[in-house]
């Protein structure tokens, strides 16, 4: 995992009005956390921020604050001094202005790289299943990012699923995942993360009256069956797998 280097400076005053006039002035309110002690106030660059996400870890990506200027923060209701130094970190969370995304706040968590960390990581497919591209069958991501156990320096920027030998009905579970060394996946190995559903049939419907108008009950009920979770999709999926997929696709990692 690559580590990337980002300047912070501590910010010791708070509030809204700080916070909007810091954006305006090209830098992002941010804070450190370690463990449950109190957390610590800064401020990055937005653009150094900005390249910081745009590497190929993207959130999951290791940085080292390098910290300048002098403060304190509040740590259980005493007062812990913060000096010039570096912290290794990773981002815990990045709050975003609904409208135009923009980043309005970022919190860290600083780590040791010795200690087992639980992030979740992209998991994408690899190659064409041979259900889609030979009988026009469709391939469903049920599940896109899985949550992993590792050291810090292991953390994988994806997880890949080969799905060229899958057929309609067949599906990919958790368990079938292929790990790299050192990291341990903690969602249940018996979810379907990945399947090849049969070709969409458009059906034709009748014409519900002669004016073409559809009674409000039908509208409800249309929109009642499109509203589906990802539980609900996990039993459809489950449901449409071939028997054998569950324990016969370990040769398919």
């Amino acid at each position: 995992m690559e580590k990337i280097i980002l300047k912070a400076e501590i910010r010791t005053a708070a509030g809204k009005k700080v916070a909007k006039d810091l954006r305006a002035k090209g830098f992002i309110p941010a804070n450190v956390y370690k463990g449950s002690k109190g957390a610590v106030s800064l401020q990055v660059s937005a653009d150094n921020l900005l390249a910081v996400l745009h590497t190929k870890a993207g959130e999951n990506v290791i940085i080292t604050l390098q910290i300048s200027g002098a403060g304190s923060a509040k740590e259980s209701g005493a007062k812990r001094s913060l000096s010039e130094g570096d912290k290794t970190v990773v981002i815990k969370e990045i709050q975003r202005e609904p409208i135009k995304d923009r980043i309005m706040h970022v919190d860290f968590n600083e780590i040791s790289l010795t200690e087992a960390l639980k992030v979740n990581v992209p998991l994408t497919s690899r190659g064409e299943p041979v259900g889609v591209k030979v009988d026009g069958g469709v391939l469903e991501h049920v599940i896109r990012e899985l949550q992993v156990e590792c050291l810090p320096a292991a953390i994988p920027e994806k997880l890949e699923a080969d799905v060229t030998n899958l057929k309609i009905g067949d599906a990919i579970y958790v368990k079938n995942i292929v790990l790299p060394e050192g990291v341990k996946v903690l969602n249940d190995p018996e979810l379907i993360v990945m399947i090849v559903k049969p070709p969409k049939v458009e059906v034709v419907k009748e014409e519900v009256a002669a004016e073409g108008a559809v009674e409000p009950e039908l509208i409800r009920k249309k929109k009642e069956e499109e509203a589906e979770g990802e539980e609900e999709a996990q039993k459809t999926a489950k449901e449409e797998a071939k028997p054998a997929a569950g324990g016969g696709k370990e040769e398919k990692k």
